[in-house]
């Protein structure tokens, strides 16, 4: 039995990893029409777009150099993570100090960057798109509708494990066997470390009877430069795109890829429903927001019940 990354509250040590990138350059198909001129990265959890989550993560990690790869169409990431002088300044006059943090924090969180992914050619074509602004360091990749909730320390557990072990580090995560076809699915052995596993074997989204084991991949990696020399030569996979997880896969090969195992909570804000829970928890978790909103969420929850009940009747009567 692995055990799963437990949390805690440590502060982020000094290590070599110190660039992220988040690729953020999707169609947002799941989400149309309110994606069509919305990037779903900025489609808001509670009163923050989804991607600011993953800056803020990055940023509590130690990270504080982010590379955004965007896409046409993405400008609003761009001018999210921009100064706003115009709105700040009309805060500032009124007084309005609580808002006007708000307004400013995005900036302030790392020095960030944005390079635009010129076709969507898949999450390895677009980790490849880094290359030149990451160099040979190894860096972090957090994909931009992939939350982990803000008091999980999973990034920072991998980072620690690739200053420990060397090479890559991926997320993982126990899903159902009727989920493995969704994710990219690992073969793993057991270290010395409970929450750590080596990776020796990786598939994009198999079939349930084809996955390895019920170890998915989730939308975090520390990566070892290497990987841009192994993607420069993966030739396109499933929907005709780069895929990362055949360039791990080489990786893995050779004994250089590790796992972090975690069940703490990740969101899936490219999933509608999976958005919607992602909201109500987050809203529930705030002290401004939680006590009188989860006062009507009970309320309303016990209306649905009764509605249901009557509509229950009705149908036996009839």
């Amino acid at each position: 039995m692995i055990a799963p990354h437990t949390s805690s509250t440590s502060a982020p040590a000094r290590r070599t990893v110190r660039k992220a990138v988040v690729p953020a350059a999707g169609l947002g198909t799941r989400f149309l029409p309110a994606t069509k001129a919305t990037p779903k990265e900025m489609l808001p959890v509670v009163d923050k777009p989804a991607i600011q989550y993953v800056v803020e993560e990055a940023a509590s990690a130690g990270l504080d150099d982010v590379l955004m790869i965007t896409g046409r169409h993405k400008r609003a990431i761009e001018d999210h993570f921009d100064n706003a002088f115009e709105l700040e300044q009309a805060l500032a006059a009124k007084g309005d100090t609580v808002r006007l943090d708000a307004v400013r924090d995005p900036a302030r969180l790392a020095n960030i960057h944005h390079i635009r992914q010129g076709e969507p050619l898949g999450l390895g074509h677009a980790v490849l798109c880094a290359r030149r602004h990451i160099g040979d360091q190894p860096f972090a990749v957090l994909l931009g509708d992939d939350l982990i909730d803000p008091r999980e320390t999973l990034l920072s557990r991998m980072l620690d494990v690739r200053e420990e072990y060397g090479g890559s580090v991926v997320a993982l995560m126990e899903v159902p066997p009727e989920q493995v076809h969704l994710y990219g699915c690992a073969a793993v052995e057991p270290t010395g470390d409970e929450d750590v596993v080596q990776v020796t074997g990786l598939v994009e989204k198999p079939s349930r009877q084809d996955a390895p084991s019920t170890y998915a991949v989730i939308g975090r990696y520390v990566l070892d430069p290497a990987v841009f020399d192994t993607l420069e030569r993966t030739p396109p996979g499933r929907g005709g795109e780069i895929q990362l997880t055949d360039a791990l896969q080489d990786l893995a090969a050779g004994g250089t890829v590790h796992g972090v195992v975690f069940d703490g909570l990740r969101y899936d804000t490219g999933d509608k429903a999976d958005y919607l829970r992602t909201v109500v928890r987050l809203a529930c978790d705030r002290d401004d927001l939680g006590p009188e909103f989860i006062a009507w969420l009970k309320e309303f929850v016990v209306g649905l019940e009764s509605r249901g009940e009557q509509v229950d009747r009705r149908r036996s009567v009839a």
